[in-house]
């Protein structure tokens, strides 16, 4: 692999932070796809691993939760049979949480939308909160075993069920193209949750669009997804927060990180390598 200078490397993260693919990536900044696909695993691999260790003893008041859908290698109507029902094949599902006050996404998951699933997302969200909080999700059932083992109880939650019409009119069109939202109902699950803040929005805005990204491999999108998670929490300053990241609102970082500080990761983590 083409080693590419520290300046040429920000600049392939700048270009992939930014929401741009790999090939796109190539075309902007000159490099090898592959250096620029490793990039991109490196940088996820060790983005995953920081935010693993240091998004910890979370504050949160008020936590949302939904599933952001994407597909890999192809869509789910494309599957071979061989492959159906095979993570990395179709439908793949991004669990997150965000912190309504502070905007952190305090905790995410990449998964299909079963219950074990759920209840591995909920585990390690509880885990990750240093006090009881308000949990609104969506209306998907399987959040409602998987909330109860996480938090034994100890939580106020409920639901938002959304409620959607149909507008397209092709199969195709149907599946794929968003429908018109028609209105929600809130229903309380547990503890005393404050109506006025059982919401999703928040969440939601992490939509870039429906189908939020696209990759041939589950692994590569793991990484991609644990990569813009890093730049949103540490680099990306937030309008509403004055300027501030969420994870300087939150109080998990004291300014604002640059790409060469995520770059940084990825360089301890190769000399760790290195040294073994």
């Amino acid at each position: 692999m083409n080693r590419l200078s520290q300046q040429q490397r920000a600049q392939v993260l700048s270009a992939l932070v930014e929401g741009n693919s790999i090939r796109a990536t190539v075309r902007m900044t000159g490099g090898a796809k592959n250096t620029v696909t490793k990039l991109l695993v490196d940088a996820g691999a060790a983005s995953a691993a920081y935010q693993d260790d240091n998004l910890r003893g979370l504050t949160c008041k008020r936590v949302q939760c939904d599933e952001i859908w994407a597909f890999c290698r192809s869509k789910e109507k494309n599957v071979p049979e061989e492959h159906k029902g095979e993570l990395g094949y179709g439908d793949v599902w991004t669990w997150a949480a965000i912190d309504a006050d502070t905007k952190l996404v305090a905790a995410f998951t990449l998964g299909d939308r079963s219950a074990s699933t759920a209840h591995a997302f909920m585990v390690d969200l509880a885990k990750r909160l240093k006090n009881r909080v308000q949990l609104t999700t969506d209306g998907h059932r399987v959040y409602l075993e998987a909330v109860d083992n996480a938090f034994a109880g100890d939580i106020d939650y409920a639901m938002l069920m959304k409620k959607y019409g149909e507008t397209a009119t092709r199969e195709g069109e149907r599946r794929y193209s968003p429908a018109q939202y028609a209105g929600s109902v809130r229903k309380v699950i547990v503890g005393d949750p404050d109506g006025k803040h059982i919401a999703t929005s928040y969440v939601a805005g992490q939509y870039t669009r429906l189908t939020n990204g696209f990759s041939k491999k589950i692994e590569n999108m793991a990484c991609a997804v644990s990569l813009h998670f890093m730049y949103y929490n540490f680099a990306r300053p937030h309008v509403s927060l004055k300027g501030q990241p969420p994870a300087m609102a939150a109080g998990v970082a004291d300014h604002v990180w640059t790409l060469e500080e995520i770059l940084a990761l990825v360089e301890a983590d190769e000399s760790s390598q290195n040294s073994n």
